[in-house]
């Protein structure tokens, strides 16, 4: 979040007060923007696996088929549901797995991942995200050969900030890494715009 605000690509500032990032200062576009750069999409599906779960224990599973058969607002919600979640990339950032402060919330996240996509598959009688959409899948896949090297990149560049701010060595250093950081955004954030 740092440095998505310095991309500068929406019609307004990402947050709505300067000073120290707090999240109830945050926008939408950049919360959803940083999310989609850590291909977690997490604004996209997080919470529908825990309440296809719950609704199934209280044996409700049989509401939520018929709803998906017959309510084209709610299967198009779930087609949504499913192309954030052909967008995540979790390998990009298992290492925050054994983090000692983010780790319980990175397993947290790729939990409800897994049980969202248990719920949609069973719900869509599919055996991979967006099969029911061929060439939306392949839109998507098309710009994960551009985004993820670029994520990747970004990833290193933002772990050496990271490292360089812990162990207070030279602004230069630093510097040339939140340049790669930023850079990164540019092609990452065109990519998502024009996927699928």
């Amino acid at each position: 979040m740092r440095y998505y605000g310095e991309t500068n690509i929406g019609s307004r500032p990402s947050r709505r007060k300067a000073g120290k990032l707090n999240l109830d200062d945050l926008r939408a576009v950049p919360y959803v923007g940083a999310w989609s750069q850590l291909k977690q999409n997490l604004p996209g599906y997080y919470g529908v696996g825990t309440a296809f779960e719950r609704l199934e224990q209280k044996g409700k599973w049989d509401a939520v088929e018929h709803l998906y058969s017959h309510s084209l607002y709610f299967k198009s919600l779930m087609d949504n549901c499913e192309m954030a979640m052909s967008k995540c990339f979790f390998p990009l950032t298992a290492y925050l797995a054994d983090h000692p402060r983010y780790g319980k919330l990175w397993i947290l996240i790729r939990d409800e991942y897994e049980r969202t996509r248990k719920y949609i598959m069973r719900l869509s009688g599919a055996r991979e995200l967006m099969s029911d959409r061929p060439v939306n899948k392949m839109s998507v896949q098309m710009r994960q050969r551009i985004e993820l090297p670029l994520l990747t990149i970004q990833q290193y560049a933002l772990q050496m900030i990271r490292d360089l701010e812990k162990s207070g060595t030279k602004k230069a250093d630093k510097k040339i890494y939140e340049k790669l950081a930023m850079r990164c955004s540019f092609g990452i954030i065109n990519a998502e715009r024009n996927s699928a």
